[in-house]
């Protein structure tokens, strides 16, 4: 997910401890905007000269702002601090299976400013199109970082491979070529999508959460508290490649019995005897409308498909152990299949059927990845390293 495609030499060991207060103090008012000087020293056990020094230097970097908290009893007044309106700014870039996505977020990670469009597949035309709208985004503001979803495993080399777009190795630099020496930070689509979840989601507060999303084929993340597990290359979270799936068939990954050709739009269409649809998600949505409706052909092949997430996700469980599972894209619609809950119960360990990991709709819908790739860029821009470049 932290793939690095950024520039610039290499911050001294000295130079970046300088911003290790300054980076905690962020953090704590990115988690909770509106804390007081005390209790910020509270939190962090800073003494009060401490909190005063490292609020103004983030004050006039232009990180925070202050104001006047709400009188309670006697005593002095206080000020509240939160992000600054007028602050740095990240890029948050969202590429999709068959468009993109392009916004402005600040230090609350709220992304706005969002322009987007239907793409080709054509890796050359679609960087080009994400220069032109990085830079027309970021026109005004001071940027400090980018942060690209791609639909694509990513190691901490870079982006591995797109295989579902076609693309094959692609580089990525260029997107934020415009900015400058701007960093590029690229995760995976359904990593992102699982950090907003479990930082702002339907997953916020859990020590350990799964996050699993149906688009074309199927993604997702582990998520400890509120950080994915990446692993030992930074490619963790392929759940779509465990081999749940049906054992004859090839996965474009060159694997076989991947799990998400089983529970997508191309599964679905496969139940109910159609081509191979160009747009799964889209394909998968209407066949969900349609068992809605009470078609009972439609019916029978959504049973099917949510059966095999269902058991699946069981076994995810099983792995795992978390506090909660968050369920995006096509399996939302696939959860409220009649049979979904059945089939999930009936594949748990029975020590865990009497309380089983609850099973929920992710809260940020197909917004997850774009406000997953602001948080990434944030995490970069205000850690000790990142401040060090901005600020010194």
């Amino acid at each position: 997910m932290t793939a690095s495609t950024g520039t610039g030499r290499e911050p001294g060991r000295a130079r970046v401890d300088r911003w290790r207060t300054k980076a905690e103090v962020l953090g704590e008012v990115r988690r909770t905007p509106g804390l007081t000087r005390v209790e910020l020293g509270r939190r962090l056990g800073l003494s009060s000269a401490s909190v005063t020094e490292t609020v103004t230097r983030l004050r006039d970097a232009g990180w925070i702002t202050e104001r006047r908290a709400p009188v309670q009893g006697r005593g002095r007044p206080t000020t509240c601090l939160g992000p600054c309106p007028d602050g740095p700014r990240v890029v948050a870039v969202d590429v999709r299976h068959e468009d993109w996505r392009v916004g402005l977020a600040g230090l609350d990670g709220e992304v706005t400013g969002v322009v987007g469009a239907r793409h080709d597949r054509e890796p050359e035309q679609v960087a080009a199109a994400l220069r032109e709208a990085v830079a027309r985004v970021a026109a005004g503001h001071r940027v400090v970082a980018v942060g690209l979803a791609a639909p694509a495993p990513v190691s901490i080399e870079g982006l591995v491979s797109a295989g579902e777009l076609a693309w094959d190795a692609v580089d990525l630099a260029s997107v934020a070529a415009a900015l400058g020496p701007v960093p590029l930070r690229v995760g995976n689509d359904a990593t992102l999508a699982g950090v907003a979840e479990a930082r702002t989601g339907a997953a916020a507060g859990a020590h350990t959460a799964v996050h699993l999303i149906v688009e074309v084929g199927l993604g997702g993340a582990l998520l400890l508290d509120g950080y994915p597990h990446l692993g030992a290359r930074g490619a963790a979270g392929e759940y779509g490649h465990l081999p749940f799936g049906d054992p004859a068939r090839r996965c474009v990954c060159g694997a076989t019995g991947c799990w998400g050709s089983d529970v997508d739009g191309r599964a679905l269409a496969r139940r109910l005897g159609d081509d191979p649809p160009a747009d799964p998600r889209s394909y998968g949505d209407a066949v969900l409308a349609r068992a809605a409706g009470g078609e009972a052909r439609a019916v029978e092949a959504v049973r099917g498909v949510a059966a095999c997430l269902a058991r699946g996700i069981a076994g995810v469980v099983h792995v795992h152990d978390p506090d909660v599972v968050v369920l995006g894209g096509l399996a939302r619609g696939l959860r409220a299949s009649p049979g979904f809950d059945e089939a999930y119960t009936g594949a748990l360990m029975a020590f865990r059927r009497d309380r089983p990991v609850p099973v929920l709709d992710a809260r940020h819908g197909d917004d997850g990845a774009l406000l997953g790739a602001a948080a990434l860029a944030l995490d970069h821009a205000t850690s000790p390293e990142g401040l060090a470049e901005i600020c010194d």
